[in-house]
This record gives structure tokens, C-alpha cells and sequence, in this order.
């Protein structure tokens, strides 16, 4: 059994792998009628910061692990000294969880990354800003996710009310503005004993600071640099001794003395990831397969694409009061289409699912991907 704590759709998709793995879940989930919740027998409620609601959930697992990155460290170091199999284990995980410590680590690494400093008061800001340019990027350290806890600030003073509300040692994380051409995402597993698997990377396409697309594999990557951002990927993955799926997100940008591009690492995530939906149906393995498979040590399994192209678009959000009532005319128009509905009450921009179309034409794809969403989200027709 593995125990996982989180009730959103990552978890709801890990327990369709669960079943043809023949793995059983117990998930700590918000709501009984969450997305997990409505699927997962074993699903008792439950807060990820609360000690007791965490420890109910490990009686018989094999091994601990998450949808979410907020569950707090000291806990998860406490289940260690235990003797409870957290994976990723604590260590890992705080880079996750504080943007500082990661950017720190990821230095350290030679990983290569926007400039970046920690900064606690305006004056430092302003240093900043004034040596990379302006804008700079300021970020929470800890907490933000979806373009939450994000700002370009061409001002210290637009980041005051964040500097203002420091206490202690916190401190916001600047980053120099890479002048990005478009954003990548590299999802690589490694489990235990060491073993690691890639996806081919992929272009991620953003929306108010949310993922509306994935591209697989990114079109038009020059195969060097495509080899460069998953070694960068390894290389973040064994350094910091992560164990399961970990997201890199990247920029790639223009090189200022060949014509050609460079990458930056932008974020990490040490879970399944939105980037990496369409290896459901577009991949030999999904990435939720490969997680259980990682945390519980078992022989990972391949990465190679099901065909040269699958796009991925997510249902952010629909004017219908049941986005599924739509299903008749989605699989009628676009019988391409792999439709993955997350059973969320619909609410504006939320991710209510996502769907899937793989070929040989990117262009063709991705039109009935988008066709698809499109009379998801109750429009008669995609318009954009």
C-alpha cells in the first residue's frame, strides 16, 4: 500500500495507475467529495500540516508520498527518525518547498539560473534590480504555485507590502527577467536504488500564469539543447537525492553570441506535474505509473512516446455547470480526443481536466485538442 497525502487531481490520476499496478492507496484528502475522494475507497479527511491526520494514513504502507509539496518539514523529519519511508524524503523536498533554498542548491549544483538574490528590505531590491535591470522578478519564497506569489516589479516599492509583511529571517527570492523565447519542462523519475527515466521535453504554454498547453516533444528543440535540459534534469535529481517524479521548469532563451539558445531552470516539483499529463495516453509509461513504480522501488518503465506528437490543453475553467454533459459532442467531433475530467465544482479558471490528442501533425492535433476543450468549456466553437 502507499499512502499519499493530498486530495486534488494528481492523486486522482495516480489511482487509475494504482489499479492496473495492482497497488493499493490510502489518501489524506481535503474533501470526502474532492476529485480524490469521489474515486478512492481508502480516503480518509484530513489537513497535510496536521500530525495525527498524517500519521492515520501510514498503518500497513509501504512508503509515504504526495500530491502537493505543503506538508511541513519538521514533520516529515520526524516521520523519518521513525523509520517511516518518505519519498521524497524531507531533504529533497524543502527544495521544493522554499525557492530560496532551491536557487541556493541549484547554484551550488552548476545548474544554470536566472541571477537571483535574497532580498529582505527595499534597499536590497533596489541593488538588485539596479545591477540585472529592470524588471525584476520577486517571488515568495514559500506557498506559491500557478502564478500565485509571483510579481515583475519595475519598483522596489511595487514589492513593499511583500517586504513589509516579512517576519524573522524570511526574505522574497529576486530573479533577474530572462528575456525567454518559451518555457520547457523536463519530468524525469528516479527511485531508490538510483535507477532514472526521462520524457522527451516538452513546450509548456502559459495563461495568466497557468499551464493552458503542453506540446510534446517541444517543437522545433535543437537536439543539443534538448540533451542539455535533460541532463540538467538528472543532474538536479541526483543531487538532490529525489526519489519519484521531479518536474524541471525551464526557459529557453536566445544566447547572446552563437544565434542559438540557451536554458535557465524557472521552478521544481516533486510530484506528478501538470507538464507531464499527456503521457497518459502519449507515452509507453505515464508519469503517474512511474511515480508508484519509483517510491516503491520497483524497475522503472520506458519513456518513449506513443507517437511524434501529442498535445495536451487543459479545461480552465467552463460556462457549463457540468463540463461532462458535453462528452456526447467531444467524442462525436473529436474522436481523437483522451478526455481525463477532474470532478471539480466548476469555478472560473480552475482546472477542471484536461484532454489529450496524439498523432503525426502537430497542427492537426492540436486543433482537435483545443476543439475538444473548447465545447468542454461550452463554446460552440475554439476561437483562440
Amino acid at each position: 500500500m502507499v499512502a499519499v497525502v493530498g486530495g486534488g487531481q494528481l492523486a486522482r490520476m495516480m489511482q487509475q495507475a494504482a489499479i492496473g499496478l495492482d497497488v493499493r492507496l490510502r489518501v489524506l484528502v481535503e474533501a470526502a467529495d474532492g476529485a480524490t475522494g469521489q474515486v478512492v475507497p481508502d480516503a480518509p479527511v484530513g489537513r497535510a500540516d496536521d500530525g495525527a491526520a498524517v500519521r492515520g494514513i501510514l498503518p500497513g504502507a509501504a512508503v509515504l508520498t504526495f500530491e502537493h509539496e505543503h506538508v511541513p518539514g519538521e514533520l516529515l523529519r520526524q516521520l523519518e527518525a521513525e523509520g517511516v519511508a518518505v519519498r521524497p524524503g524531507s531533504r529533497a523536498l524543502r527544495h521544493a518547498q522554499d525557492k530560496i533554498v532551491m536557487r541556493a542548491a541549484l547554484t551550488e549544483l552548476g545548474v544554470p539560473c536566472p541571477r537571483w538574490a535574497a532580498v529582505r528590505t527595499r534597499e536590497e531590491l533596489t541593488a538588485f534590480g539596479d545591477e540585472t535591470g529592470w524588471p525584476v522578478v520577486v517571488k515568495t519564497a514559500r506557498g506559491g504555485y500557478d502564478g500565485k506569489g509571483v510579481r515583475v516589479v519595475p519598483t522596489a516599492e511595487d514589492a513593499g507590502d511583500w517586504l513589509d509583511a516579512l517576519t524573522g529571517e524570511d526574505a522574497l527570492l529576486a530573479e533577474e527577467r530572462v528575456p525567454f523565447t518559451r518555457e520547457l519542462a523536463v519530468l524525469v523519475a528516479r527511485r531508490p536504488s538510483g535507477e532514472m527515466r526521462a520524457w522527451p521535453v516538452v513546450e509548456t504554454i502559459q495563461r495568466d500564469g497557468v499551464c493552458a498547453e503542453v506540446l510534446a516533444p517541444a517543437p522545433g528543440l535543437d537536439p543539443d539543447l534538448a540533451a542539455t535540459a535533460v541532463d540538467v534534469a538528472t543532474r538536479i535529481a541526483e543531487g538532490l537525492d529525489v526519489t519519484g517524479v521531479l518536474a524541471v521548469e525551464m526557459f529557453e532563451y536566445p544566447a547572446d553570441d552563437d544565434g542559438g539558445s540557451r536554458i535557465a531552470v524557472n521552478e521544481l516539483a516533486m510530484r506528478p506535474h501538470n507538464s507531464g499529463h499527456w503521457t497518459i495516453d502519449g507515452a509507453v509509461t505515464s508519469q503517474f505509473e512511474q511515480h508508484l513504480r519509483a517510491v516503491l522501488d520497483l524497475p522503472l518503465g520506458p519513456t518513449d512516446p506513443r507517437a511524434p506528437v501529442s498535445v495536451m490543453v487543459n479545461l480552465l475553467g467552463s460556462e457549463l455547470p457540468e463540463p461532462g454533459a458535453a462528452l456526447g459532442e467531444v467524442l462525436a467531433r473529436c474522436p481523437g480526443a483522451r478526455v481525463e475530467l477532474y470532478g471539480k465544482e466548476v469555478r472560473p479558471g480552475r482546472k477542471l481536466g484536461h484532454v489529450t490528442v496524439y498523432g503525426e501533425d502537430l497542427e492537426s492535433v492540436r486543433a482537435e485538442a483545443r476543439t475538444a476543450v473548447a465545447l468542454l468549456r461550452g463554446e460552440d466553437e475554439h476561437t483562440g
